[in-house]
C-alpha cells in the first residue's frame, strides 16, 4: 500500500510538472494554417515548457504596438542601453554597452534576427519607462514592459503562457513558460504586424549604434536557416539549456484562386505556421513538417474544408486587427 504522504507528494510533483519540464522532455510540435486556424499536426502541443528566445516575438509586438500608438517612426525612435544591460547573458552582437544609443528599428533587427538579449532588454527598459511616465507611475520599467507582454497573452488567448522577461533567458526564482500551441498563436499575431513581417524575412541587415567613441556599424545575420527557401518568411529561433532548440517558422503560398458557383473568382490566402520546441534538428524537422502540413492542408481544402469538432481541429486565433 502506498503511504498517503507519498501520494500527496506525487500529486504535488504532477501539479508542477508542466512548468518544470526541461530539454530532456519530448519534442513539442504545432503545425497550423494561419487564416483558417486549421490544426494540421500536433504533438505535445499543450505541454508547458520554456521557449527561450521565441519570447522575443512578444517583445517585438509590444514594441511595435507602442510605436504605432505613439505615432513614432521606428527608424527615428532612439533608445538607450540601460546600466542593467551589462548583466544580461548570451551573445552581444552589437557589443552593446550602457549608454549606447540606437533606433528602435535597429534594436528590433538585432533582437529578432540575431536573437540579441541585450537589444531585447534595451527595448523593454526604454518603452517601459515611457509606459510608466504616461501613467504617472514609478517602478521597474522592464517589469512594466513584461506586464504588457502578459496582457498580450490574455488578449490573444495564450492561456498557457507566462513571460518573466523580454528575452527568454531562464533566471533563478522566475520561470517563464509557454506551449507549442500558444507560440503558434503568437506567431500568427506577430506576422500580422507589417514591421515584424518585413524584419524577420531579411537574411541580414546593416545596423548602427552610437557610443562614447562615436557611431559603429554591424551586420546582423538572420539565425533562421530556412530564410531564402521558397515561401519562407522566417520568424524566430531560440535555444537555452532548459528549452532546448526551438523554432517558429512562417511560410506562404500564393493564394488559391477558385471559381465560385456564380462564376466569380475567389482567392483563398494560404499561410503555414510551424512551431517546434526542444527539437534537436529544428531546421530539418521544420522543413519536413512544412511539407507534411501543406499536403494535409491541400487534401483538407480539396475535401471542402470539413470541420467535425472545432475545439480539436481549429486553433482559436485572435481576430485580425
Amino acid at each position: 500500500m502506498i503511504h498517503p504522504m507519498l501520494v500527496r507528494l506525487l500529486a504535488l510533483l504532477s501539479a508542477f510538472a508542466p512548468v518544470l519540464l526541461t530539454a530532456q522532455t519530448p519534442e513539442c510540435v504545432m503545425v497550423m494554417e494561419a487564416y483558417s486556424g486549421k490544426i494540421l499536426i500536433a504533438t505535445n502541443s499543450s505541454v508547458k515548457r520554456p521557449v527561450a528566445s521565441l519570447t522575443k516575438m512578444a517583445t517585438a509586438i509590444v514594441a511595435v504596438d507602442w510605436a504605432t500608438a505613439t505615432a513614432s517612426d521606428l527608424s527615428q525612435f532612439v533608445i538607450t542601453a540601460p546600466q542593467t544591460v551589462a548583466l544580461v547573458g548570451g551573445p552581444n552582437p552589437m557589443s552593446l554597452q550602457p549608454g549606447d544609443s540606437l533606433t528602435l528599428r535597429d534594436a528590433l533587427y538585432s533582437a529578432l534576427l540575431g536573437s540579441d538579449n541585450h537589444a531585447a532588454l534595451t527595448i523593454a527598459d526604454n518603452i517601459g519607462r515611457q509606459l510608466l511616465a504616461k501613467r504617472g507611475k514609478n517602478g521597474d520599467p522592464v517589469a512594466a514592459f513584461v506586464a504588457e507582454m502578459n496582457k498580450l497573452t490574455k488578449l490573444i488567448g495564450m492561456t498557457q503562457t507566462r513571460f518573466v522577461n523580454p528575452h527568454g533567458l531562464e533566471r533563478p526564482g522566475a520561470q517563464g513558460y509557454s506551449t507549442a500551441a500558444d507560440m503558434a498563436r503568437l506567431s500568427v499575431f506577430a506576422m500580422r504586424r507589417n514591421a515584424i513581417n518585413f524584419i524577420v524575412r531579411q537574411k541580414d541587415r546593416q545596423i548602427s549604434v552610437t557610443g562614447a567613441t562615436g557611431m559603429r556599424g554591424y551586420r546582423i545575420r538572420n539565425l533562421h536557416e530556412l530564410i531564402g527557401e521558397e515561401g519562407i518568411l522566417g520568424i524566430k529561433t531560440g535555444t537555452t539549456a532548459a528549452a532546448g532548440p526551438c523554432l517558429a517558422t512562417c511560410m506562404d503560398r500564393q493564394p488559391l484562386v477558385r471559381t465560385r458557383p456564380d462564376g466569380s473568382k475567389g482567392a483563398t490566402p494560404r499561410r503555414l505556421i510551424v512551431v517546434v520546441l526542444n527539437s534537436p534538428d529544428r531546421f530539418g524537422r521544420s522543413r519536413k513538417l512544412l511539407q507534411q502540413g501543406w499536403a494535409i492542408y491541400d487534401d483538407w481544402l480539396a475535401a471542402g474544408a470539413p470541420v467535425k469538432d472545432p475545439q480539436r481541429e481549429i486553433l482559436d486565433l485572435p481576430k485580425a486587427n
